[in-house]
């Protein structure tokens, strides 16, 4: 554990119990609590990119003055310190709309910082079904893929039911009044008829990336000596 500041205490040692730094969750802290403790992580895995999430514009733009080699992700409204690892295994991240997009951003940045290769699949929703179906070789290809989609929530169902690759769905808050801001989705996807299908919370795109990384990673054949 790293003190800093009166509020973090940072796992710098969750690295050797899992194989991953700890991520720094952006919304709610200040610019300059993201700055650190950024920094902070990066010192402590130098040989690899680390990861906050949900940085809000102000503390883009102090991690941009303070660590000009920092790499923002404007859509996933993330930033990352660091060199991406290299890559084992193949993530695929199928999302139904452009409205999905911060989302879908979000999991393919985490995938990669966790050490995934990634592809994307992208504007392939249900009211267009054609789309989804001249992609399926490329899920094929996958080691895992992330769905996301929001409204009613039945993209996973569709993918699940064409492919037989592990998969995670996310729900996301897309959608009219009806859709209570992605609880339809994702009571949609819990109750899906498609097996394989696993769920996340409503926009965790993070929880996804991880999830589907780990997976990719473990599928693919480790780098021999």
């Amino acid at each position: 554990m790293t003190p800093l500041g009166d509020y973090a205490r940072l796992d710098t040692d969750r690295a050797a119990r899992t194989g991953d730094p700890e991520v720094v969750y952006g919304a709610g802290k200040t610019p300059q609590q993201v700055v650190e403790i950024l920094r902070t992580l990066a010192v402590a895995h130098p040989e690899r990119a680390v990861l906050a999430t949900r940085v809000a514009d102000d503390a883009i733009d102090a991690v941009r003055a303070a660590l000009p080699e920092a790499v923002v992700d404007a859509v996933a409204r993330a930033v990352t310190l660091g060199p991406l690892p290299e890559a084992r295994g193949t993530v695929g991240i199928v999302s139904a709309g452009t409205s999905d997009a911060p989302v879908a951003a979000e999991a393919a940045l985490t995938a990669r910082v966790y050490g995934a290769g990634v592809r994307l699949v992208s504007d392939v929703g249900v009211s267009g079904l054609h789309r989804i179906l001249a992609a399926r070789e490329e899920l094929l290809a996958a080691d895992c893929l992330v769905v996301v989609a929001g409204m009613e929530g039945a993209l996973p169902s569709v993918v699940g039911g064409l492919v037989g690759v592990p998969l995670v769905a996310v729900p996301t808050s897309v959608g009219y009044g009806a859709s209570f801001g992605g609880l339809a989705a994702l009571l949609g996807m819990l109750n899906s008829c498609a097996p394989g299908v696993t769920v996340v919370n409503i926009d965790n795109g993070f929880g996804a990336g991880v999830f589907a990384a780990r997976v990719a990673r473990n599928a693919a054949p480790r780098p021999t000596a």
